[in-house]
Formats: C-alpha cells, sequence, structure tokens
C-alpha cells in the first residue's frame, strides 16, 4: 500500500527549494531550528477526517455485506448436502456418485469465487488508502510550506517531539475544508449477492 511517507520522497525535489544558497555557497535551511522539522500521525488522518471515516465506513459495509453472503452460502449447501444425503437410500450408488461429484465440484467453485471477492476486497480497500494519501498530499504540501518546514516525518517513527511540530490537527482540519469525504464516487463497491443454482 502507497503511504504519506512514499509520496513524500518523491517530491524531495520540491522540498530543495525550501533551501536557499547563502553568499559563500553554504546552503541554509528556510525554516527556524524549531520549525524546520514537523510530525503527522498518518492513522489519525485515516481515523479522523471526513474522507478516511467514509473509506472505513464504505470498507465496513462492504466486508458485512461479504460475510453476510458467505453465511447465506453456507446455510444453502449445508442443506443441499443434507438433503444428498438423506437421498442417498433410494438412489443407485452411480447416481449417488455422480450427485455427489456434481455437489463437491459446485461447492469447490462457490469457494474460489467467494475467496476472489474477499481478496478483490483488500485490494479496494488498499487503493482507497493509496487514493486518500495521494489527494491529501497537497495539502500537506501547503501546510509545510507555509510553516517554513523542510521535512515532515511520521509521528510514530518520532522518540519524542514538541507539541508544537505536530501538524496532525492543523492536518485533519485543512483536509476537511479541502476534500471533505473524497466526493460522492463510491471507493469500494459492496460485493453482490452471487445466487447458488439448483
Amino acid at each position: 500500500m502507497g503511504s504519506l511517507s512514499t509520496l513524500l520522497r518523491a517530491a524531495a525535489l520540491g522540498v530543495a527549494a525550501l533551501v536557499v544558497q547563502t553568499g559563500d555557497g553554504r546552503a541554509q535551511p528556510v525554516a527556524s531550528p524549531e520549525t524546520a522539522i514537523l510530525v503527522l500521525n498518518q492513522d489519525r488522518l485515516l481515523t479522523q477526517t471526513e474522507f478516511g471515516q467514509r473509506i472505513q465506513t464504505e470498507l465496513e459495509a462492504a466486508s458485512q455485506a461479504l460475510a453476510a453472503e458467505n453465511r447465506r452460502i453456507e446455510a444453502q449447501l449445508t442443506e443441499e448436502e443434507l438433503d444428498l444425503t438423506e437421498r442417498r437410500p433410494s438412489m443407485t450408488p452411480a447416481d449417488f456418485r455422480a450427485l455427489a461429484s456434481e455437489f463437491d465440484a459446485r461447492v469447490v467453485a462457490i469457494r474460489a469465487a467467494q475467496d476472489a471477492k474477499g481478496r478483490d476486497l483488500q485490494a479496494q480497500s488498499e487503493a482507497a488508502q493509496q487514493r486518500f494519501f495521494e489527494e491529501t498530499f497537497p495539502v500537506l504540501l501547503e501546510i509545510i510550506e507555509a510553516r517554513g518546514a523542510a521535512v515532515l516525518l511520521d509521528s510514530r517513527t518520532v522518540l519524542l517531539s514538541a507539541g508544537s511540530v505536530d501538524i496532525t490537527d492543523a492536518a485533519i482540519a485543512a483536509i476537511n475544508e479541502a476534500l471533505g469525504d473524497g466526493g460522492e464516487e463510491p471507493l469500494i463497491a459492496v460485493p453482490g449477492v452471487a445466487p447458488l443454482e439448483q
């Protein structure tokens, strides 16, 4: 999954513009030492912005829908298996083997289809989070530049920092104002219910 740190590394040339040359040719940071480095909690961006919360809500709804579908399918297959077992005494061995083989093949195919839906849901979740960081990156860059900073770090990797360098609250507010919940287009599709063949 893409992350904010990856995007920040991709913008290294832009950040380099925050450094100026002095008369003797030595590079000096524009920002003061107190503001040269800022920190940000990426987890809070996902859980506390309207955009991030929408992703979590859609993912939860899709996951619950898929789980409910799996339960319905399991119940129906269990019922079909029981019916086949009860009918066995009245069938010839050849007829039972044929029906049992067809049932087993259908179970394998259904399970494979449901597993594929689960993988697709995971891929959609990762793509939605990647889109979130890509669209919030310009907002964060504006904050960095406005504060004259040269570096933005994930606060989870920092042992100790002053509260004044943490821009998480400011970033959440700015992202909410600029992007809202990310638009009307669904980011994560709810899996459809796959009908079972009789």
